[in-house]
């Protein structure tokens, strides 16, 4: 049974309209003095602390901590400032999913496993009613490494049960390549969606475990099977 799920954020839950694409982009130029420097960046499953990284790295500013605590004080004053002018929505089929995995007799705890940065993460899902239903999770500041970010976010998830939690016993959703990737590096169930960075046909050669064009197309006793009661 599924006890356990964890969500990417963008092209999964919400799209931003560019909002934070253009907050990276300004913080660079404002802070860094270098205007268009994420042109060559592909953002899709990405850290954030990646992508700053690469940014640093082609552009040969140091990759110091006071460089990364520059660039994300300014992307996130920046995100702030873009998302109400941007076209954003939740992805589709998103409310009724969330709502179905509620209404299950045995609902599993929600969490995100997102390159974001958590106070990027925040700004987002706040913008969109979000934030407050997950309860767990790990950021793109917890650690570079997606991989390593799904095996902090089922540590955090078992000590939010108070107990451990096997892989299979968790799903991780998500829209990209990277998110099928690091679901599959703790052993959990991966529901890839294509709503975001990656096509069908893409999530298909990655061998989820569910592949569906939207969450309007998910049953969700399939994903999150509950145990039989006899009557």
């Amino acid at each position: 049974m599924i006890k356990l799920v964890f969500f990417d954020i963008d092209g999964t839950l919400i799209r931003t309209g560019g909002a934070g694409v253009r907050a990276f982009e300004r913080a660079a130029a404002t802070e860094f003095d270098l205007p268009h420097a994420t042109r060559q960046l592909k953002f899709a499953g990405r850290t954030d602390t990646s992508l700053v990284r690469e940014l640093f790295d082609h552009h040969q500013v140091a990759p110091v901590p006071e460089n990364f605590q520059r660039f994300f004080d300014r992307y996130v004053f920046l995100l702030d400032h873009h998302l109400p002018l941007a076209v954003g929505a939740r992805c589709p089929g998103v409310n009724s999913f969330l709502r179905a995995l509620r209404a299950l007799p045995h609902p599993p705890g929600f969490g995100l496993l997102t390159g974001n940065i958590r106070l990027g993460a925040e700004i987002k899902l706040r913008h969109f009613g979000l934030w407050e239903l997950f309860e767990t999770g790990a950021f793109g500041d917890d650690h570079e490494d997606r991989n390593r970010l799904a095996g902090i976010a089922r540590q955090r998830g078992c000590r939010l049960l108070a107990r451990e939690v096997a892989g299979e016993e968790i799903l991780v959703v998500g829209d990209t390549p990277f998110d099928v990737q690091c679901g599959r590096a703790i052993g959990a169930r991966t529901l890839a969606v294509a709503t975001g960075g990656a096509s069908l046909a893409e999530l298909r050669a990655c061998n989820p475990d569910w592949v569906v064009s939207s969450l309007e197309h998910v049953d969700v006793a399939t994903v999150c099977p509950q145990p039989f009661r006899d009557r």
